[in-house]
Parts: structure tokens; C-alpha cells; sequence
């Protein structure tokens, strides 16, 4: 008995593999942990794409959208039909290598899966006047819904996927004004996050997909990427508390270039770059530093951001302190009350392993800054008797007839 137990353990073991390699592997299924605090965050709402969420029953309606846009591909490229699926075939195992989860899914039905959902963003981004009748374009809630969903983690097609069809579809007419290269083309789509004005990459870096691509847009510039070191950002003082201490808040060089992970602390004034809190700025961030948790553990920029925020921000009257100095602009629908507890939620059973160096120097010198009595008592002197026209009249007022007082009481003394 125990040695037929011994083969048939064996046997199993034989087939065994692994769900996916650290190499390859960049799409993936979004930890329960993170899961839990909010679903829809990671879910999609009118379009999938690739093989994790296809065949969700919510998500059937576009699938006949999807069809039409894939067919107008199909009628403009140079390479034949055959060819186009030929590309997406001999891919096919590089594309599976790159989900975490197991795809159950035939060869075939994968190909058709990738191929159709590549071919409708295509074009979607191509944006041709003749869809102008469709209903995607002409609802504009719905365009904007349909690229919410593009950056979700879990809805992701391998970025070298539509290099490939794209390239091999317009040969002849890459690199015009009609059709730049798919990365460039992306770059345009995406272009209302790229604040700093980052161009493609170089140097052997790669887009892995489009919430790849947003992180992307998000970092500096590679040659103004900060170092990190271990450690964990921990402020100690909500910004209120800063507030009473003295510091004070400002939005930091709003021109072209600066990107929201600029932060800078000097001369007792914290600068925080203007961010717009709408109804999916949670979505974009969870996404982000979701796959940043698990493609870039060592390298999780935006993770800092949102660990640093949930730090300053965790109260109304925090938030109120941003929204005054103009750093955060609130459009949630309905009221903002949300924006107090966005960015603690987001950072919710994150893990590191080291962080932004700058964000650590800024911690520390706010600690000391706090620490500083003088400090401390200027603050509560602006407060108690400065903060109004009023107040300032009547501290004044009250600073010069003290002063009167003692020059007629040392005037009497001498006269004696």
C-alpha cells in the first residue's frame, strides 16, 4: 500500500508546474488582500480584455462591439487575415507565460481571445471618423468608462502583442502622421497623465502593458529617479498636527515637468504637487500599486506616494489642510468626504522592502522641524492672536499699550 501511495505521489509530482515564471510573468490576478477592500477597483465594468475576465457575463454586451472594430481592422491592414492570426499563433506561448493564473483556455481559443481584443484597441485608439456612429465614440461616459478599464491590472494584453499586429498590419505606413509606432500612438492616448512630458523609453526598457505604461508616466525621469534605501515612511504627524507646529503647505512648481512624486520640504514649507481626487483616481491607484507589489517589489515608487499621503491625510480636517493650499483639487461625485480616507485605503496591507530615500529625509526633517519648541510656540502665538484681521488689530492694540505702560512706569520710577 505505502509504496503504490509512493508511485502515484511521484507520478503527480512529475507533472507538476510551476503557475507561472518570475521572467515572464507580468498580468496578474490581484492578491486577495488587496481584493477585499474593494472589488470593483479591479474589476471591469464594460470591456474585457485578454483571457482573465472573457466570458464574464456582465461584460458580453461588447463583445459584438469588440467584433465590428476587429473587422475594420481586418479591411484597412496590409497583412492578410491569415497572416495576422499566424503571428498572434506563434506568440501564443509567450503570451501565456505572462498571467499568473492558469488560462483555461485551448490554443486556439487564446489566439481568438488576444487577437479580437487586440484589434479593438487598436482602433480605438486609431479613432477613424467612420465609428463615429458607434456607440462607444458617441457616449462619451462610455469611451471614458471603456478607458478606465484598459488600465486595470487583471484586463491586460502583453504590450509586445499589438506592437506585433500593429506592425506587421501597417508595415508600409509606420512612423507617419498616421501611423506612428503603437508605443508613440499609446503614449498620445495616455498623454493626460503624462504631467512631466516623459517620452517612450529607451535603453532596453519595456512597457509591459498599460497599467504599466500609466507607472510609467507617473515616475520621473530615469535620470531623476531617487534612490531607496531600507526603511519605512513613517510621518509621526498628520497634516493638521504639521499645521499647529507650524508648517505650511504648498503646491509645488505648478509647471510642466514636475510629476506628482515630487515632493520637497524646506524652510518650514512642505510641497506637495496638485492632484485632482475624482470618482477613479482610487481605481488608478490601486492598479498601480498592485502590480507594483507584485512585479516590482524593490522598485515601488508610487506605493511611497500613497504610504506617504495616507500619513499626512487621515482625517477631514487633514484633508482640508491640502484642499485649502490648493494641493489637492476634490471632484468626487456627491462630497469629499472619501478623500480623507482614499489614500489610507489604498495603502491598506501593503508590503516593503525599502523605500524612496527623498520621501525618508522629508519624514525626518518634518520629525525635527515638529520637534522644535520655537517652532511649536510661534505656531500657537499665529494662531491664538493672528489668525484674523481682528485678532492682529487687537494683539497689536495690546502689544502697544503694554509697551506704553512700561515707558510711564520707568518714566515714573526715574522721576523719583
Amino acid at each position: 500500500m505505502e509504496n503504490d501511495v509512493a508511485i502515484e505521489l511521484e507520478a503527480m509530482l512529475e507533472k507538476a508546474q510551476p503557475l507561472f515564471t518570475t521572467e515572464s510573468c507580468c498580468i496578474y490576478k490581484v492578491p486577495h488582500q488587496f481584493r477585499q477592500s474593494n472589488e470593483d477597483a479591479y474589476t471591469p465594468v464594460l470591456v474585457s480584455i485578454g483571457p482573465l475576465h472573457h466570458g464574464n457575463s456582465r461584460l458580453v454586451t461588447m463583445e459584438g462591439h469588440k467584433q465590428v472594430y476587429c473587422q475594420h481592422f481586418i479591411q484597412r491592414s496590409e497583412a492578410s487575415l491569415t497572416d495576422l492570426m499566424s503571428c498572434v499563433q506563434q506568440l501564443e506561448p509567450q503570451i501565456r507565460a505572462c498571467y499568473s493564473e492558469k488560462i483555461d483556455l485551448t490554443v486556439d481559443e487564446l489566439v481568438k481571445v488576444i487577437f479580437i481584443d487586440c484589434c479593438f484597441v487598436i482602433e480605438l485608439f486609431l479613432g477613424d471618423e467612420w465609428v463615429i456612429n458607434d456607440v462607444i465614440p458617441s457616449k462619451s461616459w462610455m469611451a471614458y468608462r471603456v478607458m478606465q478599464d484598459l488600465i486595470l491590472l487583471e484586463n491586460q494584453v502583453p504590450f509586445f502583442v499589438f506592437e506585433k499586429i500593429y506592425n506587421l498590419a501597417f508595415a508600409s505606413r509606420l512612423n507617419g502622421a498616421e501611423f506612428p509606432s503603437f508605443m508613440r500612438l499609446a503614449f498620445g492616448i495616455f498623454k493626460i497623465h503624462n504631467h512631466q512630458g516623459v517620452s517612450p523609453p529607451s535603453n532596453g526598457r519595456t512597457i509591459a502593458h498599460f497599467t504599466d505604461l500609466l507607472r510609467y508616466l507617473y515616475l520621473p525621469p530615469s535620470h531623476r529617479i531617487p534612490s531607496r534605501n531600507p526603511g519605512s515612511l513613517v510621518l509621526g504627524h498628520s497634516a493638521s498636527k504639521l499645521v499647529e507646529a507650524g508648517v505650511k503647505f504648498s503646491v509645488n512648481k505648478p509647471w510642466h515637468g514636475i510629476g506628482i512624486l515630487d515632493l520637497e520640504f524646506e524652510h518650514g514649507i512642505l510641497k506637495i504637487p496638485h492632484i485632482e481626487v475624482d470618482d477613479f483616481t482610487e481605481v488608478r491607484l490601486r492598479n498601480i500599486v498592485a502590480l507594483e507589489q507584485c512585479h516590482y517589489p524593490d522598485d515601488h515608487y508610487i506605493t511611497d506616494y500613497v504610504s506617504f499621503l495616507a500619513g499626512l491625510v487621515n482625517r477631514d480636517k487633514d484633508k482640508d489642510v491640502l484642499i485649502n493650499a490648493g494641493i489637492i483639487e476634490s471632484i468626487v461625485s456627491g462630497n469629499d468626504t472619501s478623500v480623507a480616507k482614499l489614500f489610507s485605503d489604498v495603502d491598506k496591507n501593503t508590503i516593503v522592502s525599502n523605500v524612496n530615500d527623498s520621501y525618508l529625509k522629508i519624514c525626518d526633517d518634518l520629525k525635527a522641524y515638529y520637534k522644535h519648541p520655537c517652532h511649536t510656540k510661534m505656531a500657537t502665538l499665529r494662531r491664538d492672536y493672528f489668525t484674523t484681521p481682528w485678532k492682529t488689530a487687537a494683539s497689536i492694540a495690546g502689544i502697544v499699550l503694554l509697551l506704553l505702560t512700561f515707558v510711564q512706569t520707568i518714566c515714573s520710577i526715574l522721576q523719583v
